[in-house]
C-alpha cells in the first residue's frame, strides 16, 4: 500500500491524503475545505480505481475558481499513478 500526501493549490482545502492499494483508492482525507462535502467525496471514491476517479473528477470547478477540491483530488491521483 502506498500512502500519498498532496498539497492542494487554489482551494479551501490545503492537503489531501490517501492510500493506493494496487491502484484502488483507500482512506481519503482532506485538510480544511467544506467538511461535509469532502467527507462525501471521500466515501464515494473509496474502493474505486484511481484512474477512473481521476478521469471522472478532472476539470471540476468551484464557483469562479478554475479548480476545486475534486479537481485537486484528480490531480493528486494522476500524479500518484505516474509515480508507480
Amino acid at each position: 500500500m502506498k500512502h500519498m500526501q498532496y498539497r492542494t493549490r487554489g482551494t479551501c482545502s490545503t492537503q489531501i491524503e490517501f492510500d493506493l492499494d494496487d491502484d484502488i483508492i483507500r482512506n481519503v482525507t482532506f485538510t480544511g475545505g467544506c467538511n461535509g462535502n469532502l467527507k462525501g467525496i471521500s466515501r464515494l471514491v473509496e474502493g474505486r480505481p484511481a484512474a477512473e476517479v481521476a478521469e471522472l473528477l478532472k476539470g471540476t470547478t468551484c464557483g469562479f475558481k478554475n479548480t476545486s477540491c475534486p479537481d485537486q483530488l484528480a490531480r493528486a491521483l494522476s500524479e500518484a499513478i505516474t509515480q508507480n
